[in-house]
């Protein structure tokens, strides 16, 4: 990934990342983040691992972060905007949308 694509990535990450780390770990450690999204064999689910590496990132100095970090950025911003696409109608606050949503570190009441 060369300078231009981790500055575009970095952007937008951090435009749809609206938790900071301690509101995201706070989240995470919450019964309503472990029950949200897809569980692989009943352990832990796809979006509250991302959640977890988030947070990692989030707390990381900008020199410091990986091209794995980046390909991890890009893949929160393509899942954001996939499921910002399907907000159901009506009050999201207590939903399963929202929850996902902020495995990945969006809250869309924010």
């Amino acid at each position: 990934m060369d300078d231009d694509e981790r500055q575009e990535v970095g952007k937008t990450f951090h435009e749809l990342v609206n938790m900071t780390p301690a509101e995201l770990e706070k989240w995470l450690a919450s019964d309503q983040s472990h029950s949200a999204g897809q569980h692989k064999d009943g352990g832990e689910s796809t979006g509250h691992a991302s959640g977890c590496r988030i947070v990692e990132i989030l707390r990381t100095k900008k020199g410091d972060l990986s091209d794995d970090d980046y390909l991890h950025m890009r893949k929160v911003v393509g899942y954001i905007r996939r499921h910002q696409a399907q907000r159901p109608d009506g009050d999201v606050r207590d939903t399963t949308w929202r929850h996902s949503l902020m495995n990945w570190g969006h809250d869309p009441l924010s």
